[in-house]
């Protein structure tokens, strides 16, 4: 019962927020946590980084440049983890190069929020409910040219965190159904003065698909679609030290909360308003919809910059910092991460610094990834 507590308080935070300085806020939100041990040591970035295993959450379209045939992930992420122990994400993929430009990956993402135990009276033997999420994904993509490659993927995902009513044993999950589609470009590797070099960019539109509802006749609540883009460099300096540089940018393509009918504060009408918006219209209303203006619009940006260093493709050293506007939901923080690579296996380990004011449930946490790369090798220039 401790679990539903906290998270109970941890909504009514998020909730009196939204009120005050209108932060998105959508249903499953464990969808915009960073999985992977690589991306969340760069400041949780991942969408025009190099491809690795844990692409098919970020930008799938990397996967067309793979070096190897077939790669395998797993990452393991506690949350909350300075005040409950058994709340996490876990997450595993598999990608598959079908030939030179087209490769298909899978993917699921599980978040857990531990066991609560039930009970009606002091009494009772009670009865444990293990609320959790979801997602199942599956990709597919291809080279449009040498240094160019698109993406579509699509994603079910199931949410099942209400508690079991009075003499039922299970609960109803809500359910829906996404897609993504994305882009990525890596350029030649081109001879500059003092070292060689390689750019980067990829962008994805993700998590486009129809509201979650959890109850009949109850609230809808739009998923976390979101539009990444980011740019790289990548400086080779000798066959041994490469240095990657990379900035990102985020736009959740959600209906930002305001005050419909101008009484001066957000209350049930105007929700009712906002509900009324299906998620295809949102998308497009997401970019000129904030009552502050443009201003506002700049606000609900997030950005982030990361770096990684690379020695003999064995060891990695990276760090990376992610800004939110203190408006919109002020996440801030830093973070540090490594990775050790032993012929086909490779752990990866990443490290949070929380700036803000407001604590972030991933601070102080220590997070884990191990991925194989495996198969005949192929040839990215």
């Amino acid at each position: 019962m401790k679990n539903f507590v906290i998270l109970c308080l941890f909504c009514v935070v998020i909730k009196v927020s939204a009120q005050e300085d209108r932060v998105i806020t959508t249903a499953v939100p464990f969808l915009t946590i960073a999985a992977d041990a690589r991306a969340s040591g760069m400041g949780d970035m991942g969408v025009a980084t190099s491809m690795d295993a844990f692409s098919q959450q970020w930008n799938p379209a990397k996967f067309a440049f793979a070096d190897r045939k077939m790669g395998f992930g797993l990452s393991y992420t506690p949350y909350l983890e300075s005040i409950i122990t058994d709340i996490s994400l876990l997450s595993a993929s598999f990608h598959n190069k079908i030939n030179d430009r087209s490769a298909f990956a899978i993917g699921i993402r599980y978040f857990t929020l531990g066991e609560i135990e039930l009970r009606q009276f002091a009494g009772d033997p009670g009865r444990l409910a293990k609320p959790n999420e979801v997602a199942f994904d599956g990709s597919y993509s291809l080279k449009l040219s040498q240094t160019f490659s698109m993406s579509v993927a699509g994603r079910f995902i199931s949410s099942n965190l209400k508690l079991p009513d009075n003499g039922s044993e299970d609960s109803k999950a809500a359910s829906s159904f996404a897609v993504d589609v994305s882009g990525y470009y890596r350029s030649r590797e081109r001879i500059y003065e003092n070292f060689d070099g390689r750019w980067r960019a990829g962008f994805n539109i993700s998590n486009l698909g129809g509201k979650m509802k959890y109850d009949d006749g109850g609230q809808e609540n739009f998923l976390p679609t979101n539009l990444k883009a980011g740019v790289g460099f990548d400086f080779i300096l000798d066959q041994d030290n490469v240095i990657g540089l990379t900035t990102e940018f985020n736009k959740l393509l959600v209906p930002t909360p305001k005050d419909f009918n101008d009484d001066g504060v957000i209350n049930a009408a105007d929700n009712d308003v906002y509900q009324q918006i299906s998620f295809f219209e949102g998308v497009f209303k997401s970019f000129g919809d904030a009552p502050g203006g443009f201003n506002e619009e700049l606000k609900e940006l997030t950005w982030a910059l990361g770096a990684e260093y690379v020695y003999q493709e064995s060891f990695m050293l990276r760090t990376g910092y992610f800004n939110e506007n203190d408006q919109k939901g002020s996440r801030k923080f830093f973070t540090l991460g490594a990775g050790f690579k032993y012929r086909t296996a490779q752990i990866d380990l990443s490290y949070l610094f929380s700036t803000s004011k407001v604590r972030n449930p991933l601070e102080n946490t220590l997070r884990f990834s191990l991925t194989f790369n495996l198969g005949d090798e192929f040839y990215n220039n």
